[in-house]
Protein backbone atom coordinates (compact mmCIF):
# COMPACT_ATOMS: atom_id res chain seq x y z
CA UNK A 1 0.00 0.00 0.00
CA UNK A 2 1.28 3.26 -0.96
CA UNK A 3 1.61 6.16 1.75
CA UNK A 4 -0.84 8.13 -0.20
CA UNK A 5 -3.46 5.22 0.47
CA UNK A 6 -2.77 5.42 4.05
CA UNK A 7 -5.10 7.34 6.30
CA UNK A 8 -3.51 8.46 9.58
CA UNK A 9 -6.13 8.49 12.61
CA UNK A 10 -6.74 11.58 14.72
CA UNK A 11 -7.37 9.69 17.68
CA UNK A 12 -4.12 7.62 17.61
CA UNK A 13 -1.69 11.06 17.51
CA UNK A 14 -4.37 12.44 20.31
CA UNK A 15 -3.08 9.70 22.71
CA UNK A 16 0.79 10.81 21.41
CA UNK A 17 -0.02 14.43 22.08
CA UNK A 18 -1.61 13.81 25.19
CA UNK A 19 1.32 12.18 26.61
CA UNK A 20 3.71 14.86 24.96
CA UNK A 21 1.72 17.31 26.76
CA UNK A 22 1.60 15.87 30.12
CA UNK A 23 5.62 15.81 29.81
CA UNK A 24 5.31 20.05 28.86
CA UNK A 25 2.73 21.43 31.04
CA UNK A 26 2.60 22.21 34.66
CA UNK A 27 -0.06 19.56 36.44
CA UNK A 28 -2.11 22.69 37.65
CA UNK A 29 -2.43 24.59 33.83
CA UNK A 30 -3.24 21.31 32.12
CA UNK A 31 -6.00 20.39 34.49
CA UNK A 32 -7.02 23.93 33.86
CA UNK A 33 -7.13 23.86 30.13
CA UNK A 34 -8.85 19.73 30.70
CA UNK A 35 -11.29 21.18 33.22
CA UNK A 36 -12.24 24.10 30.47
CA UNK A 37 -12.40 21.36 27.90
CA UNK A 38 -15.07 18.95 29.35
CA UNK A 39 -17.24 22.25 30.58
CA UNK A 40 -17.53 23.46 26.93
CA UNK A 41 -18.57 19.61 25.86
CA UNK A 42 -21.46 20.03 28.34
CA UNK A 43 -22.59 23.36 27.32
CA UNK A 44 -22.04 22.66 23.20
CA UNK A 45 -23.07 19.26 22.22
CA UNK A 46 -25.02 20.54 18.72
CA UNK A 47 -22.66 23.82 17.46
CA UNK A 48 -23.70 22.71 13.84
CA UNK A 49 -25.50 26.11 12.28
CA UNK A 50 -25.40 24.28 8.85
CA UNK A 51 -26.55 21.06 7.96
CA UNK A 52 -26.09 18.27 5.29
CA UNK A 53 -27.83 18.79 2.61
CA UNK A 54 -27.86 22.23 3.16
CA UNK A 55 -26.51 25.05 1.07
CA UNK A 56 -22.61 26.28 2.35
CA UNK A 57 -22.82 29.96 3.27
CA UNK A 58 -20.32 31.87 0.63
CA UNK A 59 -18.01 34.04 1.76
CA UNK A 60 -14.52 35.89 1.15
CA UNK A 61 -11.35 35.52 3.81
CA UNK A 62 -8.07 36.54 3.28
CA UNK A 63 -5.23 34.31 3.18
CA UNK A 64 -2.07 33.77 5.47
CA UNK A 65 -0.62 36.43 2.53
CA UNK A 66 -3.45 38.73 2.34
CA UNK A 67 -5.09 37.17 -0.92
CA UNK A 68 -8.73 37.54 -0.81
CA UNK A 69 -10.26 34.02 -1.32
CA UNK A 70 -13.45 32.96 -2.86
CA UNK A 71 -16.13 30.17 -1.74
CA UNK A 72 -17.19 30.63 -4.76
CA UNK A 73 -14.50 30.90 -7.21
CA UNK A 74 -13.07 27.77 -5.25
CA UNK A 75 -16.34 25.43 -5.62
CA UNK A 76 -16.04 26.18 -9.15
CA UNK A 77 -13.14 23.92 -9.55
CA UNK A 78 -14.27 21.34 -7.62
CA UNK A 79 -15.47 20.11 -3.86
CA UNK A 80 -14.18 22.37 -1.21
CA UNK A 81 -13.14 20.70 2.58
CA UNK A 82 -13.86 23.49 4.79
CA UNK A 83 -13.12 23.15 8.45
CA UNK A 84 -12.81 25.77 11.37
CA UNK A 85 -10.07 25.76 14.05
CA UNK A 86 -9.24 27.81 17.10
CA UNK A 87 -5.70 29.14 16.46
CA UNK A 88 -1.99 28.33 15.83
CA UNK A 89 -1.30 28.33 20.29
CA UNK A 90 -3.97 24.75 20.45
CA UNK A 91 -2.09 22.04 20.04
CA UNK A 92 -5.09 19.88 19.05
CA UNK A 93 -5.85 22.30 16.38
CA UNK A 94 -2.35 21.75 15.02
CA UNK A 95 -2.32 17.72 15.27
CA UNK A 96 -5.88 18.20 13.55
CA UNK A 97 -4.44 20.09 10.78
CA UNK A 98 -1.14 18.45 10.29
CA UNK A 99 -3.01 14.92 9.75
CA UNK A 100 -5.08 16.99 7.71
CA UNK A 101 -2.11 17.71 5.76
CA UNK A 102 -0.92 14.15 5.26
CA UNK A 103 -4.23 13.12 3.26
CA UNK A 104 -4.53 16.06 0.87
CA UNK A 105 -3.42 14.06 -1.96
CA UNK A 106 -6.46 12.30 -1.37
CA UNK A 107 -8.16 14.88 -1.05
CA UNK A 108 -6.86 16.60 -4.34
CA UNK A 109 -6.99 13.11 -6.14
CA UNK A 110 -10.93 13.23 -5.37
CA UNK A 111 -10.76 17.11 -6.84
CA UNK A 112 -11.57 18.76 -3.79
CA UNK A 113 -9.21 21.53 -2.12
CA UNK A 114 -9.08 21.99 1.68
CA UNK A 115 -9.46 25.35 2.88
CA UNK A 116 -8.61 25.98 6.78
CA UNK A 117 -10.12 28.90 8.82
CA UNK A 118 -9.40 30.51 11.84
CA UNK A 119 -9.92 34.29 13.87
CA UNK A 120 -6.23 34.75 13.92
CA UNK A 121 -5.01 37.42 11.48
CA UNK A 122 -3.06 37.08 8.29
CA UNK A 123 -0.02 37.72 10.41
CA UNK A 124 -0.22 34.48 12.36
CA UNK A 125 -1.81 32.46 9.88
CA UNK A 126 1.25 32.86 7.56
CA UNK A 127 3.32 32.05 10.43
CA UNK A 128 1.61 28.84 10.98
CA UNK A 129 1.42 27.91 7.94
CA UNK A 130 4.59 28.62 6.88
CA UNK A 131 5.83 26.57 9.95
CA UNK A 132 3.92 23.24 9.43
CA UNK A 133 4.57 23.97 5.71
CA UNK A 134 0.91 23.40 5.07
CA UNK A 135 0.16 22.88 1.06
CA UNK A 136 -3.37 24.44 1.33
CA UNK A 137 -5.50 27.82 2.26
CA UNK A 138 -5.42 28.91 5.64
CA UNK A 139 -8.03 31.82 6.05
CA UNK A 140 -8.16 34.68 8.63
CA UNK A 141 -11.91 35.20 10.05
CA UNK A 142 -11.45 38.06 12.24
CA UNK A 143 -14.57 38.78 13.97
CA UNK A 144 -15.66 34.95 13.43
CA UNK A 145 -18.05 36.09 10.76
CA UNK A 146 -17.77 33.14 8.71
CA UNK A 147 -17.70 30.87 11.46
CA UNK A 148 -20.75 31.85 13.29
CA UNK A 149 -22.79 30.52 10.09
CA UNK A 150 -21.54 27.33 10.08
CA UNK A 151 -21.06 26.31 14.14
CA UNK A 152 -21.13 27.71 17.34
CA UNK A 153 -18.50 30.62 18.43
CA UNK A 154 -18.11 31.05 21.78
CA UNK A 155 -15.97 33.15 24.62
CA UNK A 156 -12.79 31.08 25.59
CA UNK A 157 -12.86 30.71 29.35
CA UNK A 158 -10.98 33.29 31.31
CA UNK A 159 -9.30 30.60 33.41
CA UNK A 160 -7.72 29.05 30.24
CA UNK A 161 -6.75 32.51 28.40
CA UNK A 162 -4.95 33.07 32.44
CA UNK A 163 -3.20 29.68 32.27
CA UNK A 164 -1.80 30.26 28.63
CA UNK A 165 -0.70 33.90 29.69
CA UNK A 166 1.03 31.72 32.88
CA UNK A 167 2.29 30.06 30.21
CA UNK A 168 4.03 32.50 28.64
CA UNK A 169 1.51 32.72 26.21
CA UNK A 170 -0.49 35.70 24.79
CA UNK A 171 -3.72 34.70 23.58
CA UNK A 172 -5.17 37.67 22.70
CA UNK A 173 -1.86 38.31 20.59
CA UNK A 174 -3.04 35.59 17.82
CA UNK A 175 -6.12 38.08 16.93
CA UNK A 176 -6.94 41.55 15.98
CA UNK A 177 -9.95 41.80 18.39
CA UNK A 178 -10.32 41.23 21.89
CA UNK A 179 -13.51 39.59 21.74
CA UNK A 180 -11.60 36.18 23.16
CA UNK A 181 -14.06 34.80 20.74
CA UNK A 182 -13.48 30.91 19.49
CA UNK A 183 -15.00 28.77 16.81
CA UNK A 184 -16.04 25.29 18.08
CA UNK A 185 -13.80 23.50 15.81
CA UNK A 186 -16.27 21.64 12.61
CA UNK A 187 -15.60 20.25 9.20
CA UNK A 188 -17.49 20.01 6.03
CA UNK A 189 -17.83 18.97 2.41
CA UNK A 190 -18.98 21.00 -0.06
CA UNK A 191 -19.93 19.94 -3.40
CA UNK A 192 -19.39 22.00 -6.68
CA UNK A 193 -23.05 23.13 -5.99
CA UNK A 194 -22.48 24.80 -2.66
CA UNK A 195 -24.27 21.66 -0.94
CA UNK A 196 -23.26 20.07 2.46
CA UNK A 197 -22.18 16.50 1.94
CA UNK A 198 -20.80 16.00 5.22
CA UNK A 199 -21.19 18.59 8.29
CA UNK A 200 -19.72 17.32 11.78
CA UNK A 201 -18.20 18.76 14.85
CA UNK A 202 -16.56 16.30 17.94
CA UNK A 203 -18.75 19.25 19.76
CA UNK A 204 -17.05 21.36 22.62
CA UNK A 205 -14.72 19.34 23.45
CA UNK A 206 -11.58 20.93 21.52
CA UNK A 207 -9.23 17.90 22.25
CA UNK A 208 -11.57 15.69 19.94
CA UNK A 209 -11.57 16.11 16.15
CA UNK A 210 -13.04 14.69 13.21
CA UNK A 211 -11.44 11.64 12.07
CA UNK A 212 -9.86 12.07 8.05
CA UNK A 213 -11.23 8.83 7.25
CA UNK A 214 -14.47 10.86 7.59
CA UNK A 215 -13.54 13.39 5.37
CA UNK A 216 -12.95 11.01 2.83
CA UNK A 217 -15.98 8.45 3.04
CA UNK A 218 -17.80 11.61 2.10
CA UNK A 219 -15.55 12.76 -0.97
CA UNK A 220 -15.75 8.96 -2.32
CA UNK A 221 -19.50 9.47 -2.12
Amino acid sequence: MSDTNIIPSYKEGLKDLIEQLGGMLPEDKLAVFNHDAAQLAQIHTSPLRVKKGGKAPLFSLPNATGKTIDLSELLQKGAVVLTFYRGTWCPYCNLELSIYQKILPQIKQAGASLVAVSPMNPDNSFQMMDTNKFQFEVLSDVGNKVASQYTTVFKNPETSIQAMADSGYDFHGFYDDKSAELPVPATFVISKDGTLLFASSAGGDYRERVEPGEILEALAK
